[in-house]
């Protein structure tokens, strides 16, 4: 039987973006990623994309019992940036092509079909800062094994109970469905 599968976002989640800007939380570091144009060019021009990592949570993740998968907009670029920066390796990602924040006219997140059609079938926890009833309910109606919808701050980023949350999921995955959606 394979593991649970475990999607990470990254903005939110694992970049605390909404933190107050004038304060790395602690324990992060900062990682200044260039602006990619257009063309695929690294613009010079443009400020460069502050983001806030916390190194820890690399070696948190990979000893949870989880498949790691990125379901982010960084898509393959979290392997680029993001990964070396947790001590994580190149993970497979959801590729979110045309539907790329693209909003749907039922108020689901644009990402939770894909995650789902992703996952086929494996069970799976999601941590996204955008996650609301609604997707909850698409999962439970879309996906037939369980899953676990956790939404994460993005004024504090992934902490000590969100983990211990993950790590009860993977340990017996037999849960109910979508279940561990919070506010």
């Amino acid at each position: 039987m394979s593991r649970p599968l475990l999607f990470l976002d990254v903005d939110g989640p694992l970049n605390p973006y909404a933190a107050k800007p004038e304060r790395r939380p602690d324990g992060y570091t900062t990682l200044r990623v260039p602006v990619e144009r257009e063309d695929g060019d690294l613009s010079s021009r443009r400020r460069p994309l502050r983001v806030w990592l916390d190194p820890e949570h690399g070696r948190i993740l990979l000893r949870l019992g989880f498949d790691l998968c990125w379901a982010t907009t960084w898509m393959g670029d979290a392997n680029r940036w993001i990964a070396p920066v947790l001590g994580l390796p190149a993970l497979p990602f959801v590729d979110f092509g045309d539907v790329l924040l693209r909003e749907r006219p039922d108020g689901v997140h644009w990402k939770t079909g894909p995650v789902v059609e992703y996952a086929g079938g494996r069970p799976f926890a999601w941590v996204d800062d955008e996650l609301s009833e609604l997707d909850r309910a698409y999962v439970s109606a879309h996906h037939r094994a369980p899953g676990l919808l956790h939404h994460v701050d993005p004024r504090v980023g992934l902490r000590v109970d969100d983990f211990r949350a993950l790590a009860g999921f993977g340990r017996s995955p037999g849960a109910p469905p979508a279940t561990g959606l919070r506010a």
